[in-house]
C-alpha cells in the first residue's frame, strides 16, 4: 500500500519490544536478487535432469481397494475350536471387508529412474497388472467360495497378502516386487515381502 509522503507506519508491538532490549543492534538485511522466471525455470529443469540421472533409484507404490467376504475357518480344527480361535469372524455366513492393497516395487538396479522417461515403471502398466492380479480375482468375491487358492487355505489377511504377492509375481520380472501391504481395516495391516 502506498502512503502519502511524510506519513510513517506505526511500528508493530514486536518491533517496539525488540527496541527495548538493551545491547541488541539491528542491522538492515540486504535484499536478495530474485532471478527472472525463465532463469528459475531453467534451473529447475537442470536440477530435475540431474536428479533422475544414472544411479538414482526409487520405489513406486500403488493402492487399490477391493471388497470381499470370507469366513475364518480352518478345516484342520473342529467347529468349537474354530469358534474359540476366530470368534465372530467364524460366522458360518461370513463377513466382509473393504480391503486396501498396496504394492511396492523393489530397490534394485532394474528400478533405476530412467533418465529419458523419468520413471521407474509406467504407472499405467502397474495399474493393469494390479487389475489382473488383485481386482479381477478378489473384488466383490467370497474368498472361500470364489477363489480356488482359498479352498484349502484359511482366508486370513496374511494369506490374502501371500496370494496377492504370488499373483503379482506372474506379471513382473523376478526381484522387482518389494512388498505387498494389505489393509483389512485401518487398524489391521499385514506386510508381506515374499519370505
Amino acid at each position: 500500500m502506498l502512503r502519502p509522503p511524510g506519513r510513517q507506519r506505526e511500528p508493530s508491538r514486536r518491533v517496539k519490544q525488540r527496541a527495548l532490549l538493551p545491547g541488541v543492534v539491528r542491522t538492515a538485511q540486504p535484499r536478495r536478487e530474485v532471478p527472472p522466471f525463465s532463469a528459475w525455470r531453467r534451473a529447475c529443469k537442470t536440477m530435475s535432469a540431474a536428479a533422475s540421472g544414472p544411479g538414482r533409484r526409487a520405489r513406486v507404490s500403488r493402492l487399490v481397494s477391493f471388497s470381499a467376504t470370507h469366513r475364518l475357518h480352518s478345516k484342520s480344527l473342529s467347529n468349537e475350536e474354530n469358534l474359540k480361535l476366530f470368534g465372530k469372524c467364524n460366522n458360518p455366513n461370513g463377513h466382509g471387508h473393504n480391503y486396501k492393497g498396496e504394492r511396492k516395487t523393489g530397490e534394485i538396479l532394474a528400478l533405476s529412474i530412467d533418465p529419458v522417461t523419468g520413471m521407474v515403471m509406467n504407472l499405467t502398466d502397474l495399474k493393469e497388472y494390479m487389475e489382473e492380479a488383485i481386482m479381477k480375482p478378489l473384488d466383490h468375491k467370497n474368498l472361500d467360495l470364489d477363489v480356488p487358492y482359498f479352498a484349502d487355505v484359511v482366508s486370513t489377511t496374511e494369506n490374502v497378502a501371500v496370494y496377492i504377492w504370488e499373483n503379482l509375481q506372474k506379471f513382473l520380472p523376478m526381484g522387482v516386487l518389494y512388498k505387498v501391504k494389505v489393509y483389512e481395516t485401518d487398524n489391521n495391516i499385514v506386510v508381506y515381502k515374499g519370505e
